[in-house]
């Protein structure tokens, strides 16, 4: 028996039995294998039906969802939403700390969590909105993340989305968030990944030229040693999906290039899923960038070059509702077509739509999986696993005792609004904490004023006040930083210095809190700021870089501060190069490597990538590897880390390699393995294993990819080496020796 249900006149799906049929399809044929099954839905759509389903990508009303095909009982299907950190969509989920934050505690282990604890929320969310008729933008669970480009220039406003500028670390953040979020099912995902924005894509967004219509000119070798690597772990970790980009790649728009999408993605790579467009993206080949100047060469341009899925600008008429007229005019042919919508139905059937729901394990979650308390303590947990301590005279951690009285000022100490970060989830109120909350939560009275007469202190209030607040307390807390209005998705930073008047604001409490208070500074942003003059500054004694840590922000910070629970002391690290001057930093347009991240720049920079300070201090030990490495294998070996500290302590272990052979066109220095531990104190230490992969010791060629022969510098600790600016941790010096070559392809 077949169970139909009806909602709004259209029929709706019920799994797999959305069949009005006496017979049933060979596409719901569970004993089949789900290349017969595709093959057999995908051979039964008319053309039509396959143009509609392949337009209808999302964003809007109208540009979604899919449209269902009664005739063979297929329902709707909502192609779009944001997982980034959370689910982002109606109602309530939790909020995890925006992706930057997440880069900067350098674990693996947490962004799998994270993304487990995203899809758990978005399945179950789905599955509820799909029982009550509900398709609209943000209830799917195809998800549009995450995001792996190159935070490459400080300024673009899309910096918090990404995890750093490290192509090494974005990959490995890439494949432990698409496993997460995918979940372990031999049979269904729970919710598919698509890792964004594919390729080249890193600013401007507004400054000075639009991202709509922007070139993005880039070397063969950049683009491989710098924008690729990433998006290809993406892929062999076996994403549903990738997103490509607004902007042009030497030329040619990225959802019509067909080296991007094709040759490399799915030639080199061997990538079988889909490419869905940015929003708007494939009208702006047309409407911004000019490249072609009517719908049909559009279609088949982006059909061709491997694009299964326009996502608009919310259009009746879609550029992809050209797709039969480019057919008839010989630009586009049906079996292309055929082939580039297969990819759509094989990621809903893997997600289990047209199955009996009890064969599949996430029909099962519903709303009461969302804001558990279980993912609320992991909000915590990521929070403060997310904060960067950049300074610290011995201040913090603060004393556990209460205080009598603290000050707290600033316009992002209370703001809710400032703490999220752009494509937030929405947790409900009460399980959100502000600065001030949390920092209140240990003092007997406190002192606040924002200081400024508006959310970014374009406006100050007055020096008078700010001297009121900062007498007579036992520590002042100094909380600034950016927030959506200076840095966001549509909005570049002109420079790097602190927004409105919170520079005046700072110097005006070191100018009159009494010379014996501890001043702290708190910073909330994702592109580094100017606060040079108060890293310099003794008055201030310690600086604490929190990004955007949403809803857990004021529980978590005091926790870091007091370090009052386990995991507390502060082991983050600077995911990117916080620079020294403004004329360090290249032009935003500019996409040459040259001078750019701590790879291949050689400025002083204020904060190196890499960098960050603990309550402890660890010491690297016996290192074992063996001496040659053949072409094309891995390096084997291991290290103790001891905690020479009072407090067990989490530590990032970082390492990095040099080619010795200066000729070679390779970074100065590159991050080829990283982890984050627990390591107890007073005891032996922690024994750590790791693998240097071939593909690290690879150079870029014309031809491809090779392992040359020669010398091979090998550094172990918590940070980049010989570094200005370090912490108290020792480091391993060593090398190794590759004999032999190897060509391993291009990748």
């Amino acid at each position: 028996m077949f169970l139909w249900t009806f909602h709004a006149g259209l029929v709706m799906l019920v799994g797999w039995l959305g069949c009005s049929h006496a017979e049933t399809y060979p596409f719901q044929n569970t004993s089949l294998s789900w290349e017969e099954r595709v093959a057999d839905l995908v051979g039964r759509l008319t053309l039509e039906e396959i143009q509609e389903q392949m337009g209808r990508g999302g964003a809007g009303n109208i540009a979604g969802p899919a449209p269902a095909i009664p005739r063979l009982g297929i329902g709707k299907f909502a192609w779009g939403t944001e997982c980034l950190r959370g689910d982002v969509g109606a109602g309530d989920a939790t909020a995890f700390p925006q992706a930057l934050g997440l880069g900067a505690a350098f674990s693996p282990d947490l962004i799998f969590r994270v993304a487990e604890a995203t899809a758990v929320e978005v399945r179950g969310k789905h599955n509820d909105y799909v029982k009550q008729g509900n398709y609209a933008l943000h209830t799917g669970i195809n998800c549009f993340s995450p995001v792996i480009n190159i935070m490459r220039d400080p300024r673009w406003g899309r910096n918090q989305e990404t995890y750093g500028e490290d192509p090494y670390l974005s990959g490995v953040y890439s494949q432990h968030f698409v496993r997460g979020l995918q979940g372990n099912d031999t049979r269904y995902v729970r919710a598919s990944a698509g890792c964004k924005h594919f390729d080249v894509h890193g600013g401007p967004e507004s400054i000075p030229v639009s991202r709509f219509s922007f070139n993005a000119e880039v070397s063969e070798r950049d683009w491989r040693t710098t924008f690729l690597p990433a998006f290809r772990m993406c892929v062999e970790a076996g994403t549903y999906s990738l997103m490509c980009s607004y902007n042009r790649i030497n030329g040619v728009p990225s959802c019509a290039n067909k080296k991007l999408l094709t040759d490399i993605t799915r030639g080199e790579w061997g990538f079988k899923g889909f490419v869905i467009s940015d929003q708007g993206a494939i009208e702006n080949i047309v409407e911004a960038h000019h490249y072609l100047n009517n719908s049909v060469d559009t279609v088949a341009a982006c059909v061709n070059a491997g694009c299964s899925l326009e996502l608009s600008n919310n259009l009746k008429t879609p550029m992809y509702f050209s797709m039969l007229d480019a057919i008839k005019e010989n630009k586009l042919t049906e079996a292309r077509v055929r082939e580039m919508v297969t990819p759509l139905f094989y990621t809903r059937m893997r997600l289990g739509e047209f199955d009996p729901p009890e064969m599949n394990p996430y029909t099962k979650l519903s709303n009461a999986d969302v804001e558990t308390p279980e993912h609320k303590a992991l909000a915590v947990e990521a929070a403060m696993k997310s904060f960067v301590l950049l300074k610290n005279n011995g201040v913090l951690p603060l004393s556990k005792s209460r205080y009598s009285k603290i000050a707290v000022v600033g316009p992002m100490a209370n703001d809710t609004s400032q703490l999220f970060g752009d494509y937030a989830p929405n947790p409900p109120a009460d399980d959100v904490a502000t600065p001030l909350q949390g920092l209140a939560s240990f003092a007997d009275s406190v002192n606040f004023a924002t200081g400024c007469g508006d959310t970014n202190c374009g406006i100050y209030i007055s020096a008078d006040v700010i001297k009121a607040v900062s007498s007579n307390n036992d520590v002042i807390f100094v909380v600034l930083g950016t927030g959506p209005a200076v840095e966001a998705e549509g909005h570049d930073r002109a420079d790097t210095e602190l927004p409105g008047q919170q520079r005046t604001l700072l110097q005006d409490v070191i100018s009159h809190a009494p010379a014996n208070i501890p001043i702290v500074l708190l910073l909330f942003n994702a592109g580094p700021v100017n606060i040079t003059f108060a890293d310099q500054d003794p008055r201030v004694s310690a600086i604490m870089e929190c990004f955007f840590p949403a809803q857990a922000t004021g529980e978590a910070l005091r926790h870091v501060l007091l370090n009052d629970v386990k995991g507390a002391v502060p082991a983050g690290r600077l995911p990117f190069t916080w620079p020294l001057l403004a004329t360090d930093v290249p032009p935003m347009t500019n996409y040459s490597m040259k001078g750019r991240t701590y790879r291949y720049s050689h400025a002083l920079p204020q904060y190196p990538f890499g960098y960050g300070l603990s309550y402890t201090t660890f010491e690297y030990v016996g290192d074992t590897h063996t001496a040659y490495v053949k072409a094309g294998e891995p390096l084997k070996g291991t290290f103790w880390i001891q905690n020479k500290g009072k407090y067990v302590a989490d530590e990032v272990t970082q390492i990095y390699i040099t080619w010795r052979d200066l000729s070679l066109p390779v970074p100065k220095i590159q991050l080829a393995w990283f982890n984050r531990y627990t390591v107890p104190h007073g005891q032996m230490g922690l024994s750590v294993n790791y693998t240097i992969d071939a593909r690290s010791m690879a150079v870029w060629m014309d031809d491809g990819w090779h392992v040359k022969p020669g010398m091979m510098g090998l550094y172990i600790g918590g940070e980049q080496p010989f570094q200005r600016r370090r912490g108290e941790n020792t480091f391993i010096e060593d090398e190794f020796e590759i004999t032999g070559s190897a060509y391993l392809g291009k990748y």
